[in-house]
């Protein structure tokens, strides 16, 4: 047993799983994968996600040290999300289970609805 941040874990791959949960965590994280984004931009990317959701997970991503917020100081206020060294670690990791996701629904393909979009 591992204790982290007053929990208690079984392997250090539940810390993992507990970082990149919630509905958008991994969606924004790809999307930073490719570059720094900015807040707008990003709410365009995921037109589902609320405002007050994509605030709220981008708050926990940078809190957890997987992704860093830049203000610049111009008026309108711009903010920018990119990957931090820790998040750039954890991406190609995403990619795999992109991977594997694409190899388990064409395992399916008579429940596959739509397979254009590997990746988010």
């Amino acid at each position: 047993m591992i204790t982290f941040r007053d929990k208690t874990y079984r392997c250090t791959s539940e810390i993992v799983l507990s970082l990149v949960s919630g509905k958008w965590k991994i969606a924004i994280l790809n999307e930073l994968a490719k570059g720094p984004i900015r807040y707008n931009e990003l709410r365009r990317l995921l037109p589902d996600a609320t405002q007050r959701m994509l605030t709220m997970q981008l708050r926990m991503l940078e809190s957890d040290g997987l992704i860093s917020r830049k203000v610049y100081p111009v008026s309108p206020p711009k903010v920018e999300y990119d990957l931090s060294e820790l998040g750039k670690q954890l991406a190609p990791m995403l990619l795999i289970l992109c991977d594997f996701g694409t190899a388990y629904i064409e395992s399916y393909p008579d429940e596959v609805s739509r397979t254009n979009q590997r990746h988010a």
